[in-house]
This record gives structure tokens, sequence and C-alpha cells, in this order.
């Protein structure tokens, strides 16, 4: 191991974002189900929300000029990592509720753990973040992990 991963930025694991509170309307599904292709009345009716709809609900709002050059929001809960160029290391999602339309709903990110792997081109960095999604009555509706791997 090449020992990429300081003590600073371990210290990073447990950082949580502040819980982001959102309402989930009938048009908002609606449009989402129009713009994937789904082709279930349920979701083209806005009576329920499609499979990945939860992805963009919690997503900043931000200037073009405040992305990076590829179009990526800066992640705040992340530390400066000593590896930069970042890939998908997987998506693990879990419903535990539909999401309906009128369903205020509230998402916290936790960045739950940071480690290093050593590859065949050199050293890779993997970092995971939880998000959990709650309703007003604090049920958990969506949990999800995200894996990026950095190299």
């Amino acid at each position: 191991m090449t020992g990429l991963l300081s003590t600073e930025v371990l210290s990073h694991i447990g950082r949580q974002t502040d819980p982001q509170r959102e309402i989930v309307t009938r048009r908002d599904i609606r449009k989402y189900a129009v713009a994937t292709g789904s082709r279930l009345q349920k979701y083209l009716d806005g009576d329920v929300a499609p499979p990945l709809f939860h992805l963009h609900l919690f997503w900043d709002v931000v200037p073009l000029d405040t992305l990076s050059p590829d179009g990526v929001f800066t992640d705040h809960l992340l530390p400066k990592f000593p590896l930069e160029k970042a890939m998908a290391g997987g998506l693990d999602i879990q419903y535990h509720q539909p999401i309906k339309p009128g369903d205020w709903l509230t998402a916290t990110r936790t960045l739950s753990n940071i480690y290093e792997k050593a590859g065949r081109s050199g050293a890779l960095i993997f970092y995971e973040v939880m998000m959990e999604i709650r309703n007003d009555a604090g049920e958990l509706v969506v949990s999800e992990k995200t894996t990026r791997i950095l190299r």
C-alpha cells in the first residue's frame, strides 16, 4: 500500500450533510417518467415515482460557472483527496416505501468509508457515501450507498 490516505483525510469519515427537505410533486414525477421513457401508467400519471426518481430530488441548483469543466458539482461533504480522477464504483439502492406525490422527504448524506487498494495501474482510493431518505413520520423511504473510485 502506498499510504495515500492521511489522518486528516480519514478524519472526514462520519461527516454528515445537513438534512435537506424536499416535497415530491405529481408534476415532477410525471416529467421524470416521460424523460426516462417510463411505460407504466402509474408513473406517467404521477401516482408513484419510478425507480431512481430520488437521485435528482436533492441535487443543489447551482450556477453553471461553479461546475467543474466536465459539469460536475463540487461535493462539499468530501475532503480534498490526493487522487482526483473519479470513476463510478457502485450504487446500492434499497427502496423501503414507495415515493408518492405530496410526500415531504428529508435526505441526509454521510461519508461512511474511505479506503485504499492497489490496482493494476497503481493506487486507488475508494469512498462510500450513504444517503438516507425519510418521510415526515421518520420512516426510512430509501437508503442508498454510492461508491466512487479515485485514481
